[in-house]
């Protein structure tokens, strides 16, 4: 943690009772006597944190990121460190609720950050073209769907779960199943995305558009069009669409009123006369040059497919309603814009006629149709992709596609060339899809009384090699849970395998894992030059536990802030070994240690312990899990102005609110969800990047 909070707190305890106004000047002082050295102006700002520019309560008001670092190292005793008087709990506490204070006045005119114009990725670009066009299958291979659902078991509507599925995982990108081949035949290749080393792959700062890459989405929507599956048997619209009318004479009326459909649909809003004749004008040049009716629509499709109006997602930088008084930071979108924030959150496509339907009547912002449009799409199939895309990319589960543990070491890991990971990745999945599907608590995401788990799975916790004949395309099963010690997204063999080498396990990876995905406090970037772990001989290495050959690391000051704070979480899960086998004692003999605090305040002996810890303390889990949300919805990172509404969803949860989909609901009908900043990204002051 950073140097400058020993001379904050420090100082805070002297002016208890807390004054704002007189803490604020005594707080400016600290800084210029004993912070500005390190964190000062003149290059010595060190972790960029410039404390000197603190010379007043206004100051203090104006730097909300300040103020919550300084609520979250009071909240979590971080300050003062161990070697300072402590600081008593009824201080702590009055200090915290006036931090929290000042932080809600500094907030209320704080503009939401902006989102920049991006375009789809690969998963919405499918689903896009698969919705419009109708189609009863995908148009590529969708990989990045780890879980694959092998019977019609995804019923929202019905709010249960079978007990009993078959589904299988590709991590691999390979066709293992030799059923239906996915992907229209001679469909090019989507162009490569950057992947998202920190948050959701539909984060608009990732999703750029170069000129050559518009080429390659010209090509591509060339070769859908022209695909030879794109036929009356799978392609839904043909009849409305690309059917050639009976008679000649109609199809000029035709062509204006299918394609005034088509391209509401694509455009994700009404269409202009002139756009609307530039396309007519278009499909009816290509009648004129000897084209079928068939081939002229199909050309047409591939136009439209390859728009900006169709690739990329945008938001006017202009007030719909001038009447309406907003901080230009806090505009309220528009119903066409909620439209397609509502289909890209919950099905990461287009939206549907209803949704468009809603929102040319102006009726879609209103709370109660709002709110039913929510539970529509909800109970709407389409809302599988939802569970396809958040879980695994929250969960961090593509990591373990790299995962290999060593074969003599773990050779229960392996079945006839095949990993457990396979089966691995499923658990987790299923259970956020049960949560989803049967509108559970999210607390059940930590300690659920079930699990899903197949034959070779089973084996695996085990440490068995009697793995079944199921490889390829598993059964997993529903079954009750009698041992604390499974289940959940935190102690689950995915997770245990994807963070631990081929040898070992890394408490340091899992425990900046659960600070990450559990809590949403991911630590800073180690300094470029920490240490190797120390070597040592055979023999001295046979009687040390991890935790001792980690200690080292804590004793350098500039590491010490962030191992106090994630190294207890990574011991806690010490019990659970490299493939997720629960083991008491190391290989030399040691007894597994685990014990340690949670927030630097509540003490735990046992991996149970720990996780009914959580449990208990599950207003930090539900924000921070609130916040993942939010930024996926909004396809950006959450800002400090979003802080009062991920409170107000974390205060509902709480008072009984806490099912899956209602903290979903909570989400979609947020201030930041329905607001945009539509202030030029360039101006000062907005969060937003400078224009190239």
């Amino acid at each position: 943690m950073k140097f400058a909070w020993l001379s904050i707190v420090t100082l805070l305890i002297a002016t208890s009772p807390f004054n704002v106004v007189c803490a604020s000047e005594k707080l400016v002082a600290a800084f210029e006597n004993r912070c500005t050295k390190c964190h000062g102006k003149d290059g010595n700002a060190e972790g960029d944190i410039d404390l000197s520019s603190v010379a007043s309560a206004a100051a203090l008001t104006e730097q909300p990121a300040l103020i919550e670092d300084l609520i979250s190292v009071l909240r979590d005793h971080v300050m003062p460190p161990e070697d300072e008087p402590p600081l008593p709990d009824e201080t702590r506490e009055r200090m915290v609720a006036e931090l929290h204070s000042i932080l809600q006045t500094a907030l209320k005119s704080l503009p939401f950050e902006p989102i920049p114009i991006r375009r789809m990725n690969r998963f919405q670009y499918n689903n896009a073209v698969v919705d419009l066009l109708e189609l009863d299958r995908d148009i590529f291979q969708m990989n990045e769907r780890l879980l694959r659902r092998r019977e019609n078991y995804f019923k929202p509507e019905k709010k249960k779960m079978p007990d009993q599925v078959r589904v299988s995982c590709r991590p691999l990108s390979k066709d293992i199943d030799n059923q239906r081949p996915e992907g229209f035949r001679g469909v090019a290749a989507f162009p490569q995305d950057k992947r998202a080393e920190h948050g959701f792959d539909n984060r608009a700062d990732h999703l750029s558009l170069s000129p050559l890459l518009m080429e390659s989405f010209l090509q591509l929507s060339q070769t859908i069009s022209e695909s030879p599956d794109l036929n009356e048997r799978e392609c839904g619209c043909w009849s409305w669409l690309i059917s050639d009318p009976e008679k000649e004479t109609q199809r000029s009326d035709a062509i204006r009123a299918r394609l005034k459909r088509l391209l509401r649909r694509a455009f994700r809003r009404p269409v202009d006369e002139d756009t609307l004749n530039r396309f007519s004008d278009f499909t009816e040049a290509q009648l004129s040059a000897g084209a079928s009716f068939e081939q002229s629509m199909r050309k047409t499709v591939s136009a439209v497919l390859a728009m900006p109006e169709f690739l990329y997602l945008h938001e006017d930088r202009e007030a719909a309603d001038s009447s309406v008084e907003s901080n230009l930071g806090r505009y309220p979108i528009s119903d066409f814009e909620l439209a397609t924030r509502l289909s890209q959150f919950f099905w990461s496509s287009i939206p549907d006629d209803a949704l468009l339907d809603l929102a040319e009547q102006d009726r879609l912002h209103k709370p109660e149709i709002l709110s039913n449009q929510i539970d529509r799409m909800m109970n709407d199939r389409r809302s599988s992709r939802f569970c396809d895309n958040f879980p695994a990319q929250w969960l961090q589960l593509e990591r373990l596609v790299t995962a290999i543990p060593d074969p003599e070491k773990f050779s229960h890991f392996y079945y006839q060339g095949y990993r457990t990971s396979m089966h691995m990745v499923s658990e987790p999945l299923l259970l956020f899809e049960t949560i989803f599907v049967e509108d559970r608590s999210v607390i059940e995401l930590i300690d659920p009384k079930f699990t899903w788990q197949s034959k070779m799975l089973e084996a695996n916790y085990e440490g068995s090699s009697n793995a079944g004949t199921e490889v390829q395309v598993q059964t997993f099963r529903r079954v009750s849970l009698n041992d604390p010690r499974r289940g959940g997204v935190i102690t689950n063999a995915a997770v245990m395998t994807m963070t631990s080498t081929p040898t070992r396990t890394q408490p340091i990876t899992r425990g900046a894992w659960i600070n990450t995905v559990i809590f949403n406090d991911p630590p800073e970037p180690p300094p470029a030059d920490v240490p190797p772990l120390p070597e040592v001989d055979a023999a001295a290495l046979e009687k040390l536990t991890i935790r001792e050959r980690l200690a080292v690391h804590r004793q350098r000051s500039d590491c010490a802030g962030c191992h106090n704070k994630i190294d207890q979480l990574g011991f806690a899960l010490e019990n659970y070994g490299p493939t997720g086998v629960w083991r008491d004692k190391y290989d030399n003999g040691r007894d597994v240690d685990v014990s340690g605090q949670l927030f630097n305040q509540y003490e735990f002996k046992t991996a149970v312990e720990f996780k009914q810890l959580i449990v208990q303390q599950k207003q930090r889990f539900i924000r921070a899990f609130a916040s993942h949300l939010l930024s996926y919805a909004l396809g950006r990172e959450v800002g400090p102005a979003d802080s009062p509404a991920l409170d107000e969803i974390t205060n509902k949860a709480m008072a009984g609110t806490d099912s899956m989909r209602s903290v979903l609901k909570h989400i979609a009908m947020s201030e930041p969800f329905l607001h945009k900043n539509i202030q030029p990204e360039s101006s000062p002051g907005n969060g937003g990047e400078n224009e190239e």
